[in-house]
């Protein structure tokens, strides 16, 4: 999907029976309670699988958890996860309504989701949204897009593949990839400690596209030759325990058993790199080239 929901929620299919309560709330027969604000019932409404666009607030209690304030996509109408869960209410929207619903915050915890230190199990707090749903995507329209990026992405991997071959025979690379596609080119054997998982190691590199643009670096003459200097960062070799750091999955197994003072020219493929994630300066699906010395390992 293009973007994440934004809000947790769990939602239960059921029928409604309703009770009037004192304060302007009803309960359906599973426990959630609920109010409309507005209603369009003449409008499109929510079936098992949609969707929900809108805003939303979250709160416990009177503390608000999270927030949506211009419409986006932040519900969608699952499966049951226990009685008095949203879904009844969620089922009776229709776009243009508000509704606010109240779930037992006991009954979401006890699932596995972790609430702020204030929640007090046994106590009757509410997990309380607030909903203006603005725009419903339908399952099948849900469907119809995730087929869209599938084949997007089938077709962003094939020009990655073969832009990647044309890269290898335009420089001449003899170094065989392993099964993952990761090129190891060994420009200078060291001859110290090896690296291993938990050992202190400091690297330089720099990092490059196969178009030869270099997006970082440790070093600052490179920095500087390339326009990207940043005088709030420090130029100084990458210093971390090796296992401990969440580095690309390349780049970790590129270095393992590699002794101190080698010098490594890694070609990593987007599925050891960022993938399918567009982080502006490296483009989705991009092999990546990294000029590694490994300085020290402790």
């Amino acid at each position: 999907m293009k973007r994440l929901f934004k809000l947790f929620a769990a939602i239960v299919l059921g029928s409604v029976l309703l009770t009037a309560c004192g304060d302007g709330f009803k309960t359906t027969k599973s426990g959630l309670k609920y109010k409309f604000l507005e209603t369009n019932k003449g409008a499109q409404q929510v079936q098992p699988q949609d969707v929900l666009v809108g805003t939303c607030v979250l709160k416990l209690g009177d503390s608000i958890l999270g927030r949506v304030d211009t419409p986006d996509r932040i519900l969608m109408a699952n499966d049951p996860a226990f009685p008095g869960d949203l879904p009844e209410g969620l089922l009776m929207m229709h776009i243009g309504d508000k509704a606010i619903f109240q779930v037992e915050a006991d009954s979401v915890a006890s699932r596995g989701f972790r609430f702020p230190e204030f929640y007090k199990a046994g106590t009757g707090m509410k997990l309380i949204y607030e909903i203006n749903l603005t725009d419903i995507i339908t399952k099948e329209e849900m469907a119809q897009e995730q087929a869209n990026y599938m084949e997007n992405m089938q077709q962003a991997q094939a020009a990655e593949k073969e832009a990647l071959a044309q890269y290898v025979a335009d420089n001449k690379i003899k170094a065989t990839p392993d099964e993952e596609g990761l090129y190891i080119i060994v420009n200078k054997k060291g001859n110290g400690q090896k690296v291993e998982i938990g050992r202190q190691v400091a690297i330089n590199y720099t990092g490059r596209l196969l178009n030869g643009k270099v997006f970082d670096t440790s070093l600052e003459s490179v920095a500087k030759e390339n326009e990207i200097y940043d005088s709030r960062r420090p130029y100084e070799p990458l210093s971390y325990r090796v296992g401990e750091q969440s580095l690309i999955r390349g780049w970790e197994k590129g270095i393992i058993n590699q002794p101190a003072g080698s010098k490594l020219t890694l070609i990593i493929p987007s599925a050891l790199g960022y993938g399918p994630q567009d982080l502006g300066i490296i483009p989705a699906n991009s092999s990546l080239i990294f000029d590694i010395e490994i300085v020290s390992v402790k």
